[in-house]
């Protein structure tokens, strides 16, 4: 059976971000415990990767631009496919903190060279097959913890093997991966192995003198400095209203599903009706959603706050990536997608940092309307510098 391009690549991102999420969740804190790190430590080994994707997600970007996207998405294939097989070597917390900072390169180049590749494959439906990646790879963020949960319960009188075998289900996912990439097919790119360093960089200077792009990474950002503070603190606000963790797990389950369903759906609808109008009302929807988590306990308020948070994450991020697309020439799209991942990794990692100063000094319920009061600073920026008036669909683009 041949799969097209496309259905080849989200079959590539399942199993990629499979295999990346699989490393961290839940085996990451238990395995970094289990080698003797306090909370703090913990907290550490877990940002190193994503420290590394705001390093490199640009540089990634901008090499996609010089060598070609097939290169880079074939390089970091075989960074999933090889690094995991380091972890059951790892005895101390400095190792493990040392074989996440090389993993994290996996991701950084995957996910903005990936968003790229699709860019290259489509125009007019930019936005729906955007967001069918973005399934693919939920798919694959929603099966991982279930999997390395079941490994690491089969193996709870023996932790040692059950990490192990955690971290060696992840490399064989990794080595699928590596796999499939020799099968992605080259996007029509020009490479430009000859041209002057000088002239890369000043088209990659082009994509940070776009106000446009920059302002839209930053609606990226500010949701998800949302989403971080969500994940992060709702499990513990929970907690302390005396909910259980099963209904915890419905939170976080109902909204990881709102916004895989919805995301073509809504990527359909940007590429149909326009970017910017939907990127602005998906923030407003998200601030509210989360600013009143905090003004509204109980199960079933924060059960739809949930999915309806979920809901604006699919509004968001689905127009995004396509605008950015749509605003950034051929040339230079790995770098706009490198600077969107760069940006957005810091609004990732900077939600929980901030609202954990905010949680500690005025409670739970404040951190979420703070979230809130970010996000809709952000929106209002955005809608300031681009403008609320609908995108044209046809002339607007570049191809």
């Amino acid at each position: 059976m041949r799969f097209s391009p496309f259905r080849l690549l989200c079959i590539t991102g399942l199993f990629a971000i499979f295999s990346s999420t699989i490393s961290k969740s839940p085996v990451l804190p238990l395995f970094a415990a289990h080698l003797g790190a306090d909370p703090s430590g913990v907290g550490f080994v877990a940002a190193v990767s994503a420290f590394t994707g705001v390093l490199f997600s640009i540089p990634a970007g901008l090499f996609s631009d010089r060598f070609g996207k097939r290169r880079m998405l074939l390089f970091s294939s075989c960074i999933f496919a090889a690094v995991p097989f380091l972890y059951p070597f790892v005895t101390q917390i400095w190792q493990l903190a040392a074989v996440r900072f090389l993993h994290g390169f996996a991701t950084a180049i995957f996910i903005p060279v990936a968003m790229a590749f699709v860019s290259e494959l489509f125009h007019k439906e930019r936005g729906e097959k955007m967001g069918w990646f973005s399934t693919s790879t939920l798919l694959g963020r929603f099966a991982a913890p279930i999997v390395g949960g079941s490994i690491i319960g089969a193996f709870a009188l023996n932790p040692n093997i059950g990490y192990r075998a955690v971290y060696i289900v992840c490399g064989l996912a990794g080595v699928v991966t590596l796999l499939l990439s020799f099968f992605l097919p080259q996007t029509g790119e020009s490479h430009h192995h000859n041209q002057p360093w000088s002239e890369t960089f000043t088209t990659f200077k082009t994509v940070l003198a776009n106000k446009g792009i920059l302002v839209t990474c930053t609606v990226e950002a500010a949701i998800l400095f949302a989403y971080g503070t969500f994940e992060t603190f709702l499990p513990l606000y929970a907690i302390s209203m005396g909910l259980s963790p099963y209904k915890i797990g419905i939170f976080l389950s109902a909204q990881v599903i709102t916004l895989a369903l919805s995301k073509p759906v809504m990527g359909r609808f940007s590429d149909r009706h326009g970017r910017k109008p939907q990127i602005f009302a998906g923030a407003l929807i998200g601030a509210v959603s989360i600013g009143c988590m905090g003004i509204f306990p109980g199960f079933l308020p924060l059960l739809v706050l949930s999915i309806f948070f979920g809901l604006s994450l699919s509004i968001v991020t689905s127009a995004t990536s396509a605008y950015i697309a749509d605003l950034s020439s051929r040339e230079a799209r790995g770098s706009a997608m490198g600077v969107f991942g760069s940006i957005m990794d810091i609004g990732h990692t900077t939600g929980p940092l901030l609202s954990g100063i905010v949680a500690t000094h005025f409670g739970f319920a404040k951190s979420f309307i703070g979230a809130s009061l970010v996000l809709i600073l952000f929106a209002f920026i955005f809608l300031v510098v681009a403008g609320i008036k609908a995108d044209s669909k046809s002339t607007d683009y570049h191809t």
